[in-house]
């Protein structure tokens, strides 16, 4: 794999492509946990390099459920690729964050229950650390990218993932209100502890679309409305990513990149070859190349 992009963009729904990306190349690298969503496309955003991923696919074929998160962030892995943000549609949990609002949030509840949450097992354990979940550096220059669209963005939430792909009883949206969850999604668990795991900088745009089923005095969601919404921010999206991929700093201040140092506990003699050969990308630097 020789094409490199320290940035990359996994587009949620109603982010299909990203808009300026230039001399475009396509890869869709098969990995030890098959292929990704769709082709990996790279190109220059400015004078960066910057990877686009669908996460629902061409054509938004992949339910929340269906995505191959884990061949998602190992492609990108495979890409050189250093940083990643997320773009998804959210539901709100609380009056202040309005549908149409953007969400930089600060912590994660994984409520979901049949997808793979770990590249590790097979023989090697790693226990990463997720007090946070996404990465504070990155968050804070990406909120400063959307703040300066003039675009309404709001830092700090808890984001609850529910496993979807149906949308949420009221009792159940209440009960998320209840635990002082702030928003609601499909998507989050467990790309971000996946990228966590290959000491890939996480966060995410979040665009609020709705207020779940909760709101008495608003329709509930419905794919319609996500839609009408997502068509509305897609704009704000795409300048404001523009924005992170010229002003990104070239080193990484924070601790991800080095998360798997204390994280690797079985004893190494006891790891075995195809396990180690299969993560070697994600391990090397510590077992040995």
């Amino acid at each position: 794999m020789t094409e490199q992009a320290e940035l990359a963009i996994i587009g949620g729904s109603g982010l299909y492509n990203m808009a300026g990306l230039k001399q475009i190349d396509e890869f869709y690298p098969e990995t030890p946990f098959g292929k990704p969503s769709a082709p990996i496309a790279i190109g220059t955003l400015g004078a960066r390099k910057v990877a686009f991923l669908a996460r629902h696919g061409i054509g938004h074929h992949l339910s929340p459920s269906e995505v191959p998160y884990q061949a998602n962030v190992f492609a990108l892995k495979l890409l050189g690729v250093a940083r990643i943000v997320s773009i998804s549609a959210c539901g709100s949990l609380r009056e202040d964050y309005v549908p149409g609002d953007i969400v930089l949030p600060d912590q994660l509840y994984d409520n979901t229950r049949v997808r793979p949450r770990s590249f590790f097992g097979g023989g090697l354990v790693a226990h990463i650390g997720s007090a946070e979940p996404f990465c504070p550096d990155l968050s804070r220059q990406l909120l400063a990218a959307v703040s300066a669209t003039g675009a309404v963005v709001h830092s700090g939430g808890a984001l609850i993932t529910i496993e979807g792909p149906r949308f949420s009883t009221k009792a159940e949206s209440n009960v998320y209100r209840g635990w002082n969850m702030s928003l609601i999604g499909m998507t989050a668990c467990p790309e971000a502890f996946l990228a966590r795991e290959a000491e890939i900088c996480y966060t995410s745009m979040a665009h609020v679309t709705d207020y779940d089923v909760w709101h008495v005095s608003e329709a509930p969601v419905s794919v319609e409305i996500v839609i009408e919404i997502l068509n509305r921010n897609t704009q704000v999206a795409q300048q404001a990513l523009a924005r992170l991929a010229e002003s990104l700093d070239s080193e990484r201040r924070c601790t991800c990149g080095s998360a798997l140092a204390g994280a690797l506990i079985t004893q190494r003699d006891r790891i075995p070859a195809t396990t180690k050969e299969r993560l070697r990308p994600l391990v090397g630097k510590y077992l040995g190349d």
